[in-house]
């Protein structure tokens, strides 16, 4: 088979451009998208996580996370603020928005009901990443010694919300481009 018929490939292919054009603004700006980083591996694991190949994949998108941070740092004149040791980690909160999208991925449909536990699914993946990034930063970046865990809380949960929302905002695009790609193409089916 080409490698431009292959599904997987444009998926593949459609989630490393995502990230790339998205991941210098965590929050956006008028001439950004905000940060689709938790989408990309979430969307990863939900219809690339059971293909050959998918740890892989998953390596790839987590180099190219770094690399793309690496870049900004080094040449866009990005804030180093958050790579500490805690920066690591990271590789724990995208492997779970990976690995929730690849658990949920058999009952994945286009159902309503479906569509609402994608919804459930994605949001618990997304708050599992953020609790697990934002533990480690505050245990491990060593900026924190003089604050207790309730104020740490208190400052962070203000950028949950944004967090999770935009992930699901990319998860909802994702999913509106399969229904129209399969209204195009009734053909397509299934998340292989």
């Amino acid at each position: 088979m080409n490698i431009f018929q292959n599904k997987t490939f444009w998926i593949g292919a459609a989630l490393v451009l995502l990230m790339a054009a998205t991941r210098y603004q965590h929050f956006g700006s008028a001439l950004t998208l905000p940060d689709a980083s938790y989408a990309v591996f979430f969307l990863g694991g939900l219809f690339l996580g059971r293909v050959r190949g998918a740890l892989a994949i998953l390596a790839v998108l987590i180099l190219e996370a770094a690399m793309v941070d690496f870049y900004a740092i080094n040449f866009n004149g990005i804030s180093a603020y958050c790579v500490t040791s805690a920066y690591s980690f990271m590789v724990f909160a995208y492997a779970a928005l990976w690995f929730v999208g690849r658990w949920f991925a058999p009952s994945f449909d286009l159902s309503a009901k479906g569509l609402a536990s994608l919804i459930v699914a994605a949001a618990f993946a997304g708050s599992a990443a953020f609790i697990i990034a934002n533990v480690s930063f505050y245990l491990l970046a060593g900026y924190f010694d003089s604050m207790s865990v309730v104020d740490y809380i208190s400052r962070v949960s203000g950028y949950y919300g944004s967090y999770v929302a935009v992930m699901l905002m990319y998860v909802v695009a994702a999913v509106g481009v399969l229904m129209l790609s399969r209204l195009n193409h009734p053909q397509l089916s299934g998340n292989e």
